[in-house]
């Protein structure tokens, strides 16, 4: 496995650790936001603005990265800014004091993502991309299943305890951020004499892209319009009434199938093409979201949790390799970019609008129809065309 180099094998230590300091928190965050007297709607536009905030960052940030020319700078202030906002959410237990913070955390993954995800693909072939996205996907997800388990360890000796576990989270944050510092910028590819983009200039590139990424992107955008947060699947395991164990026990076993399969799915994606793959993830989505419409036992939705991660495996990682083989080098980051920013500026409707529906009309609904949708982005997604077809 020569294609792991040092630097792949770094940034996924980074993201594992990362992971272990956010997912620690995640599946607590609704619970924890509830006690402090949130709304289920009140949370669904929370998580809405908090990836809004990093729409433009994704963009913007990705874009300066490729007129620089650099991927580290980005990447290290990314993930501080990360730790230090999810630090500061439970300093204050104010809606505007958590507003803030959870934009900052999201600010920091707004300014790493392209240049990381570029920094990736600069050590990759266009034949094992779909390796390289799924390694680094593996390891990122295993510290989502380490998380969850120390939350999980905590709160069983300190029930409800929940802003002790916030700062405990920082401690692998902190170590993310360190082992940045281990990475080196490859040699820059060529920059034009702009070095400060537009706010909103990564816009542009959906003139001068390739007109398979637009269709892709298409795609895409569609399926995260309604492809609304997470916590709500969180939410509709605490709205059966499952215990806290139950709810972190469940989105540790998503995590571990996460975890298990992405690599395995990436190697496949290079097999067989990263589109059959993705498409897969949609199918295996649609069924999981048309489960979780009806009342199961905790078994049943185990099983449905487990499936989602397998989606989750057979997409995150192979969209951003897919998009990376269609892009040039020097527009690797921008590509990324964009199409992480209009994904966070959808999922900030998409939160929005199923908490909403949620509220007036119940789970059942909000999840029928998303189900209905994403299985109209599966016929588009037939019809584009992948590089190798």
């Amino acid at each position: 496995m020569k294609y792991l180099t040092k630097s792949v094998w770094i940034l996924a230590v980074v993201s594992l650790f990362q992971d272990i300091c956010s997912e620690m928190l995640y599946p607590v965050m609704p619970i924890y936001l509830s006690s402090i007297g949130f709304s289920i709607a009140l949370i669904g536009i929370l998580e809405g603005f908090a990836e809004s905030t990093i729409g433009i960052s994704k963009g913007y940030f990705g874009k300066q990265s490729d007129l620089s020319g650099k991927r580290l700078p980005f990447i290290q202030w990314g993930y501080a800014l990360t730790v230090i906002g999810k630090t500061m959410m439970v300093l204050i237990a104010h809606p505007v004091w958590v507003f803030f913070t959870r934009s900052m955390d999201r600010l920091g993954k707004g300014i790493r993502t392209g240049a990381r995800d570029a920094m990736l693909s600069d050590e990759a072939s266009p034949e094992n991309k779909g390796k390289i996205f799924g390694f680094h996907r593996s390891l990122d997800t295993l510290g989502a299943v380490i998380g969850p388990l120390l939350a999980l360890v905590y709160l069983y000796y300190y029930p409800e305890d929940y802003k002790t576990l916030f700062f405990l989270a920082f401690a692998p944050g902190m170590m993310a951020v360190a082992l940045t510092f281990l990475l080196k910028d490859k040699s820059p590819h060529q920059t034009t004499k702009k070095k400060w983009a537009h706010p909103f200039s990564f816009f542009s590139y959906w003139k001068a892209a390739p007109v398979l990424y637009r269709r892709v992107l298409i795609g895409l955008l569609i399926f995260a319009l309604v492809n609304s947060s997470d916590l709500f699947l969180i939410l509709r395991l605490k709205e059966t009434g499952m215990s806290d164990t139950w709810v972190i026990g469940g989105f540790i076993f998503y995590n571990l199938i996460y975890a298990l399969f992405s690599f395995p799915l990436g190697v496949l994606a290079d097999k067989i093409g990263l589109k059959k793959i993705f498409i897969f993830g949609l199918c295996v989505f649609v069924a999981v979201y048309l489960g979780m419409a009806f009342e199961l036992s905790a078994t049943g939705y185990l099983i449905l949790f487990g499936a989602y991660g397998i989606f989750s495996a057979a997409t995150e990682g192979v969209a951003k390799a897919w998009i990376s083989n269609i892009a040039e080098r020097k527009d690797t980051a921008t590509a990324i970019g964009l199409y992480s920013g209009l994904q966070s500026v959808c999922t900030f409707l998409a939160s929005s609008i199923t908490g909403i529906v949620w509220y007036a009309f119940g789970a059942a609904t909000a999840f029928i129809a998303t189900a209905i949708v994403v299985g109209g982005v599966v016929m588009y997604m037939i019809t584009v065309k992948a590089p190798e077809e």
